[in-house]
């Protein structure tokens, strides 16, 4: 789906900004921002939202655990 093709108008426009404003926050925690990121799709794109959830899941495990988690 492409951006401002959102059948709620420009919700997903307005989604992309939030999206950016909490990397900006998680950062400034102490969290890489690229553990969170946002893919605009359609409901008929199964295959894609499959890929993305293995990429993305890959990319934290990358990351590695919490950052701010006390190791026991």
């Amino acid at each position: 789906m492409l951006e401002g093709g959102c059948h709620f108008q420009e919700g997903n426009l307005r989604a992309k900004k939030r999206v950016a404003l909490v990397r900006q926050v998680l950062e400034e925690a102490g969290f890489d921002g690229q553990r969170l990121e946002m893919f605009n799709l359609s409901s008929a794109e199964g295959q894609t939202f499959a890929s993305i959830v293995t990429t993305m899941t890959e990319r934290v495990k990358a990351l590695g655990p919490n950052p701010l988690r006390k190791e026991v």
